[in-house]
């Protein structure tokens, strides 16, 4: 499934989309080029999730908590970019976290799928990298620009180390493992509910 969206306010809306879905023992593996939108992704993700502590990118860190401010899961931020191999990311022990957290992995692709067979890889690419047939595709009619508008909460919230550019990005979801391929259609509703362009022909 590819999400066409135009704006950073709409990658906000995605991750608060995709936020409804999620429970204990996900696993979300991000990749992209640096400045593509996967810190701002995951950031938007922990404000829906409502956990504690300012989300940066945790590249020096490795990997922060974000315990929840409610009874829901803990948040856990993983910055892969600095790891050689799938052993130094075993080394970290996510796995007696992994039941109980919910797990994003920057970075994490070629790694982070040794961590669970059951995971959604989610792609971040700014339209500027992308075929012009793919950027094409987007809603590009007045409607469609009012269709989703940020809501205030999302909007007003500070967000560290976004990219400088406010272009459009393809995001693309791959699901991995039962659990994520029933609920993919699920996500994908919810993604139009929120006024956001996909296609289901990449699912």
């Amino acid at each position: 499934m590819k999400a066409l969206l135009d704006s950073l306010p709409q990658m906000r809306l995605f991750a608060e989309a995709l936020a409804g879905h999620l429970r204990a023992g996900d696993l979300l593996i991000l990749s992209g080029n640096l400045g593509a939108g996967k810190t701002t992704f995951t950031q938007s993700l922990g404000k829906c999730l409502g956990v504690q502590g300012r989300i940066t990118s945790p590249t020096f860190i490795i990997a922060r908590e974000h315990p929840s401010a409610g009874d829901g899961p803990t948040l856990v931020h993983v910055d892969a970019y600095r790891l050689s191999d799938a052993a130094e990311l075993e080394d970290l022990d996510l796995d007696s976290e992994l039941e109980e957290s919910i797990t994003v992995v920057e970075w994490g692709a070629g790694l982070a799928e040794t961590l669970s067979s059951d995971y959604l890889s989610i792609s971040i690419t700014p339209r500027s990298q992308t075929e012009p047939s793919l950027a094409e595709a987007a809603p590009e009619s007045a409607d469609d620009a009012e269709a989703a508008p940020a809501s205030a909460d999302i909007a007003e919230f500070a967000y560290d180390d976004e990219p400088a550019a406010d272009e459009g990005r393809i995001v693309e979801l791959s699901s991995h493992g039962r659990s994520w391929t029933e609920r993919l259609p699920r996500m994908v509703d919810s993604i139009r509910a929120a006024g956001l362009h996909c296609d289901e022909g990449n699912a």
